[in-house]
């Protein structure tokens, strides 16, 4: 609960009155402290990420960490992998199948993550619309890894993870990262290519690795692109 109003609208790229009438609706997450409202960051942009608000690809840096190299989505995904046909016919049983390929640290318990990111579907789906949802941790940093990972994965069948529009999903984004800094790092990047047409395509045809790997880091040249201009 770091954020004022007036930084809720900033990192949003809003009017401070859009921000009023957003709590006014019971739309937007936020808490009253003392009479004040307040916005968590993480919150606020798994938020403007399933509503594809098209939040600027850098607008979620965090001052802690400043040292620390973030890694790209590619570098991300590289880690962490590409699958097909994931198994299950719940939510639950494909974030097993899902933890079960993902490529994690041996140390990692396989079982307690699955465990995890089904405890955080329960208290609110992480389901973007569209057939898509980027399963995480609900507090990063809680699993012995240094280095972020995306893990792509193609659902044998679609599973209903009870998003906003309806629609099963079939392709889910695990996102696991080492802290705060980091998972803000990628869900901000992956909201931006998300809205890449070249990129969605690839997803959405289920394309090869070597395509996906293509489109993406076509997708991530229009985020430094972006920055510069």
């Amino acid at each position: 609960m770091n954020l004022s109003v007036k930084d809720a609208a900033k990192l949003l790229t809003v009017s401070e009155k859009t921000i009023y009438r957003w709590i006014k609706q019971n739309v937007v997450p936020v808490y009253k402290v003392h009479e004040i409202y307040r916005f968590n960051r993480a919150e606020l942009l798994e938020w403007a990420t399933s509503r594809r608000m098209g939040v600027a690809a850098d607008a979620f840096s965090e001052p802690e960490s400043v040292t620390e190299t973030l890694p790209t989505l590619y570098d991300a995904l590289e880690g962490g992998g590409v699958f097909y046909r994931i198994e299950g016919k719940t939510r639950e049983e494909v974030l097993v199948d899902a933890v079960d390929h993902a490529r994690l640290p041996d140390e990692v318990d396989r079982a307690h993550l699955a465990q995890v990111l089904i405890s955080r579907e329960q208290l609110a789906s992480t389901a973007l619309g569209e057939g898509i949802a980027i399963p995480h941790p609900r507090s990063p940093g809680l699993l012995n890894i240094t280095r972020p990972k995306v893990t792509l994965c193609f659902l044998e069948e679609p599973v209903d993870f009870f998003a906003l529009d309806g629609r099963l999903v079939n392709i889910l984004l695990l996102i696991i990262a080492p802290n705060l800094r980091a998972h803000l790092h990628l869900l901000s990047r992956l909201g931006f290519v998300l809205r890449d047409r070249k990129f969605r395509k690839a997803l959405d045809d289920s394309e090869s690795r070597e395509n996906i790997f293509a489109a993406l880091a076509s997708a991530e040249e229009k985020i430094k692109v972006r920055h510069v201009s």
